[in-house]
């Protein structure tokens, strides 16, 4: 029998994870990835008897895996916030999904663990970008508001760690970052005991998002805006939380940032408007490799001939 951990490679899946296993520990073995590699069960040969713990991936984009390691005898925690579709029905399946616009896996796993380790979860749920569920799990904390403000830094900065499209691109590696989160069951004394690694993060973090600040937009209304970046490391680290800074800048509007690769067609991260969190997904599942939830969303490889219809797409989706 064989453990393995399957988890999203940014704040929410790092964050939800650390939660789980310190209140249920296991020698697992770690399957993750940068953000964008979401289809990862696939990667696990599993037997009869193992257990597989998934968080925060579409159990859509993974159901032939997880079908196959249900019918093979593997018993299944699953637990995520984005499109699933139809949840297979099985005894060996234990499942917990919520497609709600204001959760997700970090909230999902806190309410499991009835808030053991909220900390991680409040860190998680920034990193996520949902301000609104963070502010009310920190109500249930002793923080003052500077502690407040570390956690929600420290959340965006894991996950604009996850951004990249590879792991050398990345400053650290998801499976490394969680290895060195995994031995403080506080955040604040990960950050006191390791003030070079949280500087690493945080440096990078600001330099990219100057250089994100500085490009010019495709296009600009009081209902969307659409921005594209080159592309570099830099671009594609910082695509999603730079996505998130602007939907916290303008909430009425929503966004897309385009990120040019090098088989010239685009990465993409669609942010639904934060005072109405829907129709991300809906737009981004209208193109080849495009998922995600209500609020937010991408595409993993726009092909350029369909950047004019996704513009329009995109228009509509948001200016009603």
């Amino acid at each position: 029998m064989a453990d393995y951990d399957v988890f999203n490679g940014d704040a929410d899946g790092i964050c939800s994870l650390l939660q789980l296993r310190f209140a249920e520990p296991r020698n697992a073995t770690l399957v993750t990835g940068v953000k964008r590699e979401i289809d990862l069960l696939k990667r696990v040969e599993a037997a009869a008897g193992d257990r597989i713990t998934v968080l925060d991936i579409s159990l859509d984009k993974n159901r032939d895996a997880l079908n196959q390691a249900l019918d093979i005898g593997a018993e299944v925690f699953y637990v995520d916030h984005h499109f699933a579709g139809a949840v297979p029905a099985s005894s060996r399946l234990k499942s917990l999904i919520n497609e709600a616009p204001d959760v997700c896996t970090s909230v999902l796993i806190n309410h499991y663990l009835r808030g053991a380790y909220r900390e991680w979860a409040v860190v998680g749920t920034y990193g996520d970008n949902l301000k609104h569920t963070a502010a009310g799990l920190i109500k249930n904390l002793q923080v003052t508001a500077e502690q407040a403000s570390l956690l929600e830094n420290l959340g965006i900065y894991i996950n604009y760690n996850g951004y990249g499209s590879n792991i050398a691109e990345l400053h650290f590696a998801p499976d490394q970052l969680y290895r060195l989160l995994s031995q403080y069951q506080s955040p604040f004394d990960f950050v006191s005991d390791n003030p070079q690694q949280f500087e690493k993060l945080e440096q990078g973090y600001q330099q990219d998002l100057e250089a994100a600040q500085s490009t010019v937009s495709l296009t600009v209304t009081d209902a969307v805006a659409a921005f594209v970046l080159p592309d570099e490391p830099w671009a594609r680290r910082v695509s999603g939380v730079y996505s998130n800074q602007l939907a916290n800048d303008n909430p009425d509007r929503g966004h897309a940032v385009l990120t040019e690769k090098a088989n010239g067609n685009y990465l993409v991260s669609v942010r639904a408007p934060l005072n109405n969190k829907k129709g991300a997904a809906a737009l981004c599942m209208q193109f080849p490799s495009g998922g995600g939830r209500e609020a937010a969303a991408g595409i993993n490889d726009l092909p350029v001939e369909l950047l004019a219809k996704f513009l329009d797409q995109f228009k509509q989706a948001f200016s009603h």
